[in-house]
């Protein structure tokens, strides 16, 4: 019988920085464990160990809200990001690495900081209180997409499963073809929302309170310091595993609500968000990763609800495997169609049932 996941669980998150100082010990090929380890080893330990399904009873959620270890676990890993991505700078601009340790670098740290550092990054943003809500901008300064705090939260939890929306994928639409489409239309939106939000206090657009003027600032200015510190080769693998990272929060955002999409009641009005408008995925392992992040269903209908005590829903969409699989396969296009296609039908077809 299954139970309750104890903080200890969500470590799991930190082996990546920690197989990544192989590469420090070893050098040559080790730089690459980190991708091997997630594309590699964990799609099929996932698949071997299952699901987790259980869902906490009254007194265990009680109680899970108030261990304050599932924060701290969280809140743990802002100080190593940072160390990551300017130790990472520093060690690629000292020139001792090879072409081959350095990409293997590059893609190891962004792996962490696009994996488990957004995706605290975004655990963090629904925070109502707490320091957690600076964390989340420092999270997010470190791969160059602080806009996110903004659209994420005002625009895409408003507007998920609606053609207004940039980060939910459309039936059809390849993830190349949604890659550009949510990258400038959320970096659109999260200027507009910032322009309204200051326009209703009467204040101008291009005022010092406008989040955007700092949200664009600052990792300009970080990229900056980082080349002055150590030349343009710290600046670019700054920016390269930048790119990185926030390229893989677009292939999750490209999984999470695939082809799925909620009714118009009227012109520009639709169904309330419910937890059938995300794609959900029970799989253990990866859910330890990336702190219950694809128990996505329950996320998007409660998004306040803190990750320790997401629920899983039978009735809701079901992923065939963890994300790290759909990600691979959402880079293939004509063979994600031919898994997640019949699904989607399928899941449509039940819903007009019910």
């Amino acid at each position: 019988m299954q139970q309750a996941l104890q903080p200890l669980a969500f470590a799991l998150s930190y082996t990546m920085p920690l197989t990544l100082c192989l590469g420090f010990v070893y050098g040559g090929w080790s730089y690459f464990l980190v991708p091997f380890f997630v594309f590699g080893l964990l799609p099929v330990f996932d698949y071997a160990i299952g699901t987790y399904t259980y869902n906490a009873d009254a007194l265990t959620h009680s109680a899970l809200l108030k261990d304050q270890r599932f924060k701290w676990i969280g809140r743990a890993f802002v100080p190593i990001q940072i160390m990551l991505v300017v130790g990472g700078a520093f060690w690629c601009a000292q020139g001792g690495l090879t072409w081959l340790e350095q990409t293997g670098l590059l893609l190891s740290v962004a792996l962490c900081t696009g994996g488990t550092g957004i995706t605290l990054a975004h655990e963090f943003s629904h925070q109502p209180k707490g320091p957690e809500r600076l964390l989340s901008k420092i999270l997010l300064l470190c791969v160059c997409y602080m806009h996110f705090f903004i659209e994420h939260l005002r625009g895409h939890h408003l507007r998920v499963g609606t053609p207004e929306d940039p980060a939910s994928a459309r039936y059809n639409e390849s993830f190349y073809a949604f890659y550009g489409r949510s990258l400038v239309g959320s970096w659109k939106s999260a200027w507009r929302l910032e322009f309204n939000r200051l326009r209703k206090r009467s204040l101008p657009a291009l005022h010092w309170r406008n989040q955007m003027l700092w949200f664009t600032a600052l990792p300009l200015l970080l990229t900056l310091t980082l080349g002055l510190l150590w030349g343009p080769i710290a600046s670019a693998f700054f920016l390269l595993q930048s790119l990185l990272a926030f390229s893989l929060l677009e292939a999750v955002n490209y999984i999470e609500h695939y082809g799925l999409s909620r009714q118009p009641l009227r012109p520009g009005v639709y169904e309330k968000v419910d937890i059938h408008h995300s794609w959900n995925s029970n799989f253990l392992l990866t859910n330890c990763l990336l702190f219950m992040l694809q128990r996505h269903s329950d996320h998007h209908a409660h998004q306040s609800r803190p990750y320790a005590v997401l629920r899983q829903f039978d009735e809701s969409p079901q992923l065939p495997a963890g994300y790290p699989t759909m990600i691979l396969l959402a880079l293939i296009p004509p063979l994600w169609k031919r898994v997640m296609h019949p699904r989607v039908a399928a899941y449509k077809h039940h819903q007009q049932r019910v």
